[in-house]
């Protein structure tokens, strides 16, 4: 008998959340969190706290969520966030925010196959520019922007503080008239 391999999958998410959606991408969160990649959450927030996180996502117009699937689950998400209209300097850029896969899903090739979705997807709306940060603690996040090809601008020694301590946090950037990847 052969083993059947997982099948991973990304989409955006315009609307609304089905409940089942919700669910699974509360729930992949609250992993992530546990693990240490929570994007800012150190300790697990009521389910209703996440809900209304999620839902508000949707309702902000510079916001696009995006998120991984591995054979239909919701496993973990990203979104690309525009600079506010009157910020006409940066219409020209956006930064990727709340980026993340549970640890039950990782090893997929998810993270690459997520954060390439949102190159091509800003590609396709006419940016020319994306930005992210990162702690430094999350070496394999750090992995994967440098082998797509971001270049690292910035290093802010306070960036956060986790488990009573300062975290460094690594800035990168990545011009997608020169990238490969998209």
């Amino acid at each position: 008998m052969t083993e059947m391999k997982p099948f991973p999958s990304v989409e955006e998410i315009q609307d609304k959340l089905k409940s089942s959606d919700l669910i699974d991408l509360c729930e992949a969160t609250e992993a992530a969190i546990h693990e240490g990649g929570g994007f800012g959450w150190l300790h697990v927030p009521p389910r209703d706290v996440l809900e209304r996180y999620w839902k508000g996502v949707l309702a902000v117009p510079e916001r696009r969520l995006f998120v991984a699937r591995l054979d239909g689950i919701i496993c973990g998400s990203a979104q690309l966030m525009r600079y506010a209209k009157n910020n006409e300097a940066q219409a020209h850029s956006v930064q990727i925010t709340t980026t993340f896969i549970s640890p039950w899903a990782r090893g997929h090739g998810l993270s690459k196959f997520l954060t390439l979705t949102l190159l091509k997807e800003a590609k396709k709306s006419g940016v020319k520019v994306i930005n992210l940060d990162v702690r430094e603690t999350q070496k394999a996040a750090v992995s994967l922007y440098r082998s797509l090809g971001f270049t690292e601008f910035g290093r802010h020694p306070y960036y956060a503080y986790c488990n009573d301590e300062m975290v460094s946090g690594l800035y990168f950037t990545l011009d997608l008239a020169t990238a490969e990847n998209c």
